[in-house]
């Protein structure tokens, strides 16, 4: 039993290696349906929770408790999912929240430049390839602000991973089977330990999260907000 985290940028195939694998495993996938549960829980238009995790703050949201309040329903929600195990969690944000536990395998998928561009082409109907460079680099500039203002981190940096697997000559089936090796290894299997260490986790982003609750979103200075000290 284990966890399974996919980091990737944009338009690298990380969403289909992420379904495919948790097919193959017999695990849960979670991604967006986690941003649908918090808007229908706390009615909050999904946009507003995707801009939180997607996009650097703006100067007015780095003085007001918005967003803290946003990113502390994701961590609530995210937690509690992979606190049930046998999960595949892929998207932006999920490995900074379990970075501590044992038995996570982080996972970073990465594509060529031009696969990517190819994709981006596709999928958003851009007609040329320099319009659509220009937009991948800016979507990895934006994940890349809000990791470095939020945790200090930069998402590209390979020691946050226990796997970065480059889809090129390695495939979406490789990477697949390659993964499912790895999360087999006896450091990713959960413990009686490392499932209280989960559990304590996610019940501390509840407590948080009912803390935080009782803030207004607007207008309140962040005492300790993580944008405060530049």
């Amino acid at each position: 039993m284990s966890i399974i985290t996919i980091s990737r940028g944009s338009y690298s195939h990380g969403s289909i290696v992420a379904e495919k694998l948790a097919k193959k495993l017999g695990y849960g996938c979670i991604s967006r349906d986690v941003l649908i549960e918090i808007s229908k829980e706390f009615n909050i238009p999904e946009i507003k929770l995707t801009r939180a995790i997607r996009s650097s703050p703006s100067y007015f949201e780095r003085y007001t408790f918005a967003r803290e309040k946003y990113i502390a329903y994701i961590r609530t929600a995210i937690l509690e999912h992979l606190s049930k195990d046998n999960v595949v969690y892929h998207g932006f944000a999920g490995h900074f929240f379990v970075k501590d536990i044992p038995h996570v395998l982080k996972v970073r998928i990465i594509a060529d430049m031009d696969d990517r561009i190819r994709c981006m082409m596709e999928r958003e109907h851009v007609s040329s390839e320099e319009e659509a460079l220009k937009m991948v680099e800016e979507v990895d500039e934006e994940r890349r602000k809000w990791s470095m203002k939020l945790y200090g981190i930069d998402t590209w940096d390979c020691r946050l991973y226990d796997l970065v697997i480059g889809i090129e000559q390695i495939t979406v089936e490789g990477a697949v089977d390659i993964i499912c090796n790895a999360v087999k290894l006896k450091p990713f299997q959960t413990t009686p330990e490392s499932q209280k260490l989960m559990d304590k986790l996610a019940l501390e982003a509840r407590e948080k999260l009912e803390e935080i609750s009782t803030k207004s979103p607007f207008l309140e200075p962040l005492r300790e907000s993580p944008w405060g000290n530049r």
